[in-house]
């Protein structure tokens, strides 16, 4: 089957029966193989899951090279939200694929996404019709908290893990997420790295990995 998104696929090894999926969404300016780096050290204890990473729908406006979720060149919020929106839908159409495809639910899936694809991953998986087994969030924020708040419709675990140094997505961005979570009665672990700024450091990942281990 062909996706609407160009992805990485990285599966299981030794033809092992695929029974989850971890859909893997990368940050403004990357695209699918960037963010597949993750899948290199998770795959070892999860034989039966496949990992994919697809690019963004949009060449990134500010690199070219990469891909975008939603263009960042003007800064109006009304703007950033409405881009948002498009993207999430694509995500959507692509998720009812990869379903189709390897024969999943919801529950079997967990999203996951660095920045702009922490962004869209919430977006996504919060406001879909039935839970995901969890969302995984690395550095990122809720794009608009007032247009979120009127369309959840689930309540999908989460864990967001954030750098306290970060410059392009300062950390205060994830408390302002838990709260707003906490109130939703959504489950939320968070976690802040010390020293650590706009990337995932190996730390994020075994945090990330040990979550994800008890969810699928």
């Amino acid at each position: 089957m062909t996706f609407c998104l160009n992805s990485v696929i990285i599966r299981p090894e030794n033809g092992s029966e695929i029974k989850n999926a971890i859909i893997l969404l990368h940050g403004y300016g990357g695209d699918g193989k960037d963010i597949s780096t993750l899948s290199l050290n998770w795959k070892r204890h999860m034989p039966n899951t496949v990992f994919i990473c697809p690019n963004g729908h949009e060449p990134s406006v500010m690199n070219p090279s990469g891909y975008q979720w939603f263009d960042l060149s003007k800064e109006e919020p009304s703007y950033i939200l409405e881009q948002s929106i498009k993207a999430e839908n694509v995500i959507k159409k692509f998720i009812e694929e990869v379903k189709l495809e390897f024969n999943l639910s919801n529950k079997e899936i967990c999203l996951s996404g660095f920045s702009q694809g922490c962004m869209m991953s919430l977006n996504v998986g919060l406001t879909s019709e039935e839970k995901f087994s969890c969302i995984v969030g690395f550095s990122g924020k809720i794009i608009d908290q007032d247009n979120l708040k009127s369309r959840i419709k689930n309540k999908t675990e989460t864990l967001l893990i954030h750098g306290d140094t970060d410059q392009i997505v300062p950390s205060i961005n994830l408390l302002e997420a838990k709260d707003f979570l906490i109130r939703k009665n959504i489950k939320v672990d968070t976690f802040l790295i010390k020293n650590c700024d706009h990337h995932i450091p190996i730390q994020a990942s075994s945090i990330a990995l040990n979550y994800i281990l008890k969810k699928l």
